[in-house]
């Protein structure tokens, strides 16, 4: 994992890095996910990119598993996850418990991201709203912690 810096992007000037607000994709894989419960729960291993729109539709969680054995992914729509720059993670808004019930999916067999019902349906499960919808989350905004 490529380090989150909290002082990236703060009061800095030409060269000093893209920042907490703007990262490559490369920087985010790898960081790992805390649950509301302050479990560790795995691992950024992709980003879904949405190439109509140019928004990030979903963050896949690597969950589980050894060596990429027996790995369980879920797909954790981006406006449900919050970046806490000093802790380097990205916290997500519901319990370990409720995350582990959800069945994912593995790297062989992924959902069709595109189908609005899977996607409707899996941006309830963390009780926000479709990113391609124009209404505001069901819970809160996204926000980055410094």
């Amino acid at each position: 994992m490529n380090t989150l810096n909290s002082q990236d992007g703060i009061d800095s000037g030409p060269g000093d890095g893209p920042g907490v607000n703007v990262m490559a994709s490369s920087t985010v894989e790898g960081t790992k996910v805390v649950s509301a419960d302050g479990e560790d729960i795995g691992k950024i291993s992709d980003i879904m990119l949405d190439v109509q729109s140019g928004r990030i539709a979903y963050a896949v969680l690597s969950e589980g598993g050894f060596l990429g054995m027996g790995t369980t992914l879920h797909a954790i729509p981006w406006n449900a996850l919050t970046l806490n720059a000093e802790e380097e993670c990205f916290r997500v808004s519901i319990a370990a418990a409720q995350i582990k019930n959800d069945p994912g999916f593995d790297k062989d067999h992924w959902p069709a991201m595109a189908d609005t019902i899977w996607g409707t349906t899996v941006h309830q499960y963390y009780n926000r709203s479709p990113y391609w919808s124009s209404s505001p989350d069901l819970n809160s905004t996204r926000q980055t912690e410094i």
